[in-house]
């Protein structure tokens, strides 16, 4: 057998398809380049680590469940208030999940929380750390037939606890009955200093009690183990959708001069 099929074939056992790919190239650089055996090695090494990192990239960020995806630079800090650059690159170190905290993103519909809480998550799938992210409903609905089909813990084990960085987003956008706060509840309780966790809300934490069922011993757990440990950002300003509606000619300008006013009340 030829010696390039034999090294194909021993990158095929070995499970190493970068340096497969790559080593006739590899070979011809370090030959006219007059490398030492060592240097080779290590050339070789470094292809196939890349290409590990790049392909286990690939499948965390398949595996994370974003709805789409947001980075950090795509993110207009100039047009929100309340968000701090430095605070976010310090976020986007990923330490927090290390120490197994919280970020906790507030505002009205539209100013950016889950574009960071994407950003971040994704962040975080660069760094190859596991993260998932899911709709509140989303969650609840998946709980609730898990519980049905009697697979409540295995659910709890693979979607809840696996992710190091969870995400929650759109929590307040519907009411939850007394069993999907108590599932909610738990999601928070396992993950507490197990897991970092963030959520998105276009509700301040005095309304998060008409959320959880009017229940407020359920909702002060939950704010008590959330809030423990972790990031509020209150995200103050306009919606980006309505800003860019505007810029096209598809909303009205009273309407966005409207929705201006109503943010600056508010905050």
């Amino acid at each position: 057998m030829a010696v390039n099929a034999q090294i194909e074939r021993l990158c095929k056992e070995l499970q190493l398809p970068s340096l497969a790919n790559a080593y006739h190239e590899l070979t011809n650089r370090a030959a006219k380049e007059n490398w030492k055996y060592s240097e080779y090695l290590y050339e070789a090494l470094k292809i196939e680590a890349e290409g590990k990192a790049r392909r286990s990239r690939a499948t965390l960020t398949k595996m994370a469940g974003f709805p789409t995806i947001k980075t950090l630079k795509q993110f207009d800090f100039d047009f929100t208030v309340g968000v701090n650059r430095r605070q976010i690159e310090e976020l986007s170190t990923m330490e927090f999940v290390k120490q197994n905290e919280n970020i906790i993103l507030l505002g009205q519909s539209g100013v950016g929380k889950t574009h960071l809480a994407i950003a971040l998550a994704y962040q975080a799938v660069q760094k190859r750390i596991k993260a998932r992210f899911m709709t509140a409903a989303d969650l609840i609905m998946q709980m609730a037939q898990a519980k049905k089909e009697k697979r409540y813990d295995s659910f709890i084990k693979q979607a809840v606890m696996a992710p190091s960085l969870l995400v929650i987003d759109e929590i307040g956008y519907f009411p939850m009955n007394k069993e999907d706060a108590h599932h909610f509840f738990q999601v928070i309780s396992r993950r507490y200093e197990r897991g970092s966790t963030i959520v998105t809300s276009n509700l301040v934490f005095s309304q998060w009690s008409g959320i959880f069922a009017n229940d407020k011993v359920v909702t002060t757990a939950i704010l008590d183990r959330l809030l423990h440990h972790s990031h509020v950002i209150n995200i103050l300003g306009d919606s980006y959708r309505l800003k860019e509606k505007k810029e096209e000619g598809l909303v009205d300008s009273d309407l966005y001069k409207f929705q201006s006013k109503k943010s600056t009340i508010k905050s």
